[in-house]
């Protein structure tokens, strides 16, 4: 039974690495604003980060041209992995 929590655990572990990527690749495509917004790629992209980035965007505002909401969502995400990945692997 313990291997398989530590499939469950190692998934849960790759999912919030891949998100993690998703919101570097969507930081990135922020400095490359002729992109079309409407290609499927970047698109889900966007509809997929949107939700978990919006409420950073209420608390911290953009200072000038600069946002900042998706620097500090991706430390509280990585803060998220390390204390969720962290409990489940003592568990075990």
């Amino acid at each position: 039974m313990g291997w398989i929590m530590g499939i469950v655990v190692t998934a849960i572990d790759v999912a919030f690495q891949v998100y993690t990527w998703l919101l570097i690749i969507r930081i990135l495509l922020s400095w490359f604003p002729r992109l079309n917004p409407y290609h499927p790629v970047i698109r889900f992209i966007y509809e997929i980060t949107e939700p978990f980035l919006v409420l950073f965007r209420r608390v911290i505002p953009p200072i000038g041209a600069v946002d900042f909401s998706p620097i500090i969502a991706f430390f509280v995400l990585q803060l998220i992995r390390q204390v969720i990945v962290g409990i489940l692997w003592r568990i075990l």
